[in-house]
């Protein structure tokens, strides 16, 4: 049994995935006994090794994220002064295709000051979003405003 959820879908796996895949055929057994009958039949997996880049950027203790000025009080400093970012991403027809949708926020209003709709997430995408804010709204957003944005793409 051991062999056989060893072998399960063609690569190695240990002692966990081992164990995972018995809970699926219905075998309840402690991870112990499979780490000793793995090592009875000499059943060896390879040791994932850690991500290079994560180990690099620990090491030169480089980070791409701004402090956090607004500490979450978006709606205390007016209207035009924080603006909120974000993409969504939309799943829309049969295929279940994907569309991104770039959207700037007022963060005292909660109204939505401007918005783009793309195919492709790229860094052009999120620029349209901020140059359709500026050419609309020019006059409503102060010289000193903060863009907070969640740290994701």
């Amino acid at each position: 049994m051991i062999l056989e959820a060893y072998n399960f879908k063609g690569y190695d796996k240990g002692r966990r995935g081992i164990h995972m895949r018995l809970l699926h055929m219905g075998i309840l057994m402690n991870h112990k006994k499979i780490s000793r009958l793995m090592k009875k039949y000499k059943l060896f997996y390879p040791i994932r090794k850690a991500n290079p880049a994560r180990r690099m950027a620990k090491a030169i203790k480089t980070s791409n994220y701004a402090d956090n000025v607004l500490n979450r009080h978006f709606d205390e400093y007016g209207p035009g002064y924080v603006l909120e970012t974000d993409i969504t991403y939309l799943f829309y027809g049969p295929k279940r295709s994907k569309a991104y949708l770039s959207v700037v926020k007022d963060g005292f209003t909660k109204q939505i000051l401007s918005y783009v709709l793309s195919t492709s997430l790229e860094e052009d995408f999120v620029l349209k979003t901020i140059n359709q804010l500026f050419e609309k709204h020019k006059h409503d957003i102060h010289t000193d405003a903060l863009i907070h944005s969640d740290q994701g793409a």
